[in-house]
């Protein structure tokens, strides 16, 4: 008689966990903010990167895009940058998604605080969420505050 076959489980979680940088949204979703200029965070990699600068970033071993973002500016294509902002939230439903500029403060905190907007708060209190749960200093110029106030995505 054969001995019965003994079957594993490998359970992935593609949450995040609590780590730094790590936002959650109102729905629940989590994805990390970070700057490019400092070492990657201990931990978890992400399954897919928005990288915001003004030259195409580095390779990285997971999927990635890259949004033409100046410091201290806006998109340089705000239909490309809802495009890219509506697939960083889509895939944070089941994937670890990161969003990170130079800093990890104003591009990334004005993205973050447009995938708050994509998740449902208010774009007039979207600032102040993510500087309350993110980073005090997130979003750094009146026009990035105001680019976040006017976003909308339909």
């Amino acid at each position: 008689m054969p001995l019965p076959r003994r079957t594993t489980v490998i359970v992935m979680t593609d949450a995040w966990d609590n780590g730094p940088g790590v936002l959650r949204l109102p729905s629940g979703r989590l994805i990390r903010g970070r700057g490019l200029r400092r070492p990657l965070p201990a931990g978890q990699l992400p399954t897919y990167g928005l990288y915001l600068l003004g030259k195409e970033p580095p390779a990285v071993p997971w999927r990635a895009r890259w949004l033409r973002w100046r410091d201290f500016s806006l998109p340089a294509d705000r239909l490309d940058a809802v495009d890219a902002l509506r697939e960083a939230w889509r895939l944070a439903e089941t994937e670890r998604v990161e969003v990170a500029c130079g800093g990890g403060r104003g591009r990334t905190g004005t993205a973050l605080a447009c995938l708050a907007v994509l998740d449902g708060a208010p774009a007039t209190e979207a600032v102040a969420f993510v500087r309350e749960h993110y980073d005090r200093r997130a979003v750094e110029t009146p026009g990035q505050r105001r680019y976040v106030a006017r976003f909308a995505p339909d």
